[in-house]
């Protein structure tokens, strides 16, 4: 019986080592094939990194671009606006004095009532009454 034991038990035990061979070959190239998958993903992922940074780099400097020219916008506009104001204080100043020249005038030629009446017409114009 223990020749008829050996006998048995060798076929057996070299069937699962055949088939363990067999098996081994497909799940190789399985693990080949996720490992270039594996690749394949990680070339992607990096492409996709770069491109971001990529992207966010131009945005970066479109950003500052940009708020430069705004500023610089903002500086002339700055610079435009004292000027009016500047020319406005000087109309203003032109016309008070034209306006006490006027007075004067009128002074001078005898008809201060008048110039008083002006001048309160012109008031009421500028606190905006309709005379």
């Amino acid at each position: 019986m223990a020749a008829n034991a050996d006998s048995a038990s060798s076929p057996a035990a070299a069937a699962p080592l055949s088939l363990k061979k067999e098996n081994i070959k497909p799940i190789n190239s399985k693990i080949a094939e996720l490992s270039e998958s594996r690749a394949e993903l990680l070339n992607r992922i990096q492409n996709l990194k770069n491109d971001l940074q990529s992207w966010r780099s131009k945005l970066d400097t479109q950003v500052k671009s940009y708020r430069d020219e705004l500023s610089d916008l903002k500086k002339t506009l700055n610079v435009e606006v004292d000027q009016l104001r500047s020319e406005f204080q000087e109309l203003r100043t032109t016309l008070q004095q034209q306006q006490e020249d006027v007075t004067v005038s009128l002074k001078n030629l005898g008809l201060q009532d008048v110039s008083e009446d002006v001048q309160d017409i012109q008031g009421s114009k500028v606190d905006g009454e309709n005379v």
